[in-house]
């Protein structure tokens, strides 16, 4: 299977993982807190399957970069968390971050 599917599967669980973690409150919800842990652990396994493919650092950079930018997102639709211009402007350059490594670096070649 191509590695940047499973790291596009690992980044989106890791993504519910944490929404849940949010809604969980203190894991004291138990359903948001099951989520949290099931969708971790799925994570960690697709993403520790890139690593057969893609470089650490690359898989762990996209998938840390493109987590932080979707997580403010969905903090910010369904949790009401504020996004000010330095935060927006932060996430930009992640995402800039990102396509700079996968366009431009040898090292992301598998």
């Amino acid at each position: 299977m191509n590695p940047y599917i499973l790291l596009t599967g690992a980044i989106l669980l890791e993504v519910a993982a944490t929404t849940a973690m949010k809604s969980s409150e203190g894991f004291s919800k138990l359903v948001p807190s099951i989520i949290c842990g099931i969708g971790y652990v799925l994570s960690f396994c697709l993403l520790a399957q890139t690593l057969k493919s893609i470089p650490t650092g690359i898989a762990y950079a996209i998938w840390s970069g493109v987590g932080i930018v979707l997580i403010s997102v969905i903090a910010w639709i369904f949790h009401g968390q504020r996004l000010d211009w330095g935060a927006i402007s932060g996430m930009f350059l992640i995402v800039c971050g990102v396509v700079v490594i996968n366009i431009f670096s040898g090292a992301a070649e598998h």
